[in-house]
């Protein structure tokens, strides 16, 4: 078995102030994306020379123009087979609590919407994302892992284990 060198991400959904909405990116802008017409949170690959908390403030900062001030870490997801030619990824999933600045309302990925946590479930997510979604919003301090292997661009399990 080949050894396992996933691609290394974070993933980070900025909550509104009032806590009842959360930024999201609609993967509308690049037709050839392998996300296109999905909603997603913000991130994006870690570089070589950074923490996964410096990673994950980079990219919030690059995608929607904001500054982190709170966060915290909800989760890890593994997801074996996923990429565009079925490379492993590996997330870390942060909640961002509090933040300044004034957010795009696009960037090249597509919009960025605020929907209400309460519609998440109503928008075109990855299969994977509506199985632990809720986790990422629950107002208590376990933290969830997750392996959401993908065969052919689809999800073929799912488990995990919540602390």
């Amino acid at each position: 078995m080949p050894a396992y060198t996933p691609i290394l991400a974070t993933l980070g959904y900025v909550m509104s102030p009032d806590g009842e909405s959360v930024l999201m990116v609609h993967r509308n802008a690049r037709p050839d994306d392998v996300h296109y017409g999905k909603y997603n949170g913000l991130g994006g690959k870690l570089d070589s020379h950074e923490d996964v908390v410096s990673g994950m403030k980079r990219e919030i900062r690059e995608e929607a123009g904001i500054e982190v001030e709170a966060m915290v870490l909800r989760g890890t997801l593994n997801w074996p087979g996923f990429g565009k030619n079925e490379e492993d990824w590996f997330a870390f999933v942060f909640r961002i609590d509090r933040w300044s600045g004034t957010p795009f309302t696009s960037n090249p990925e597509g919009d960025l919407e605020w929907v209400p946590v309460a519609r998440l479930h109503d928008l075109n997510l990855w299969d994977s994302d509506r199985l632990w979604i809720d986790m990422v919003f629950a107002r208590d301090n376990r933290t969830f892992f997750g392996v959401a292997p993908y065969k052919n661009g689809k999800m073929v399990s799912w488990s995990y284990v919540l602390l």
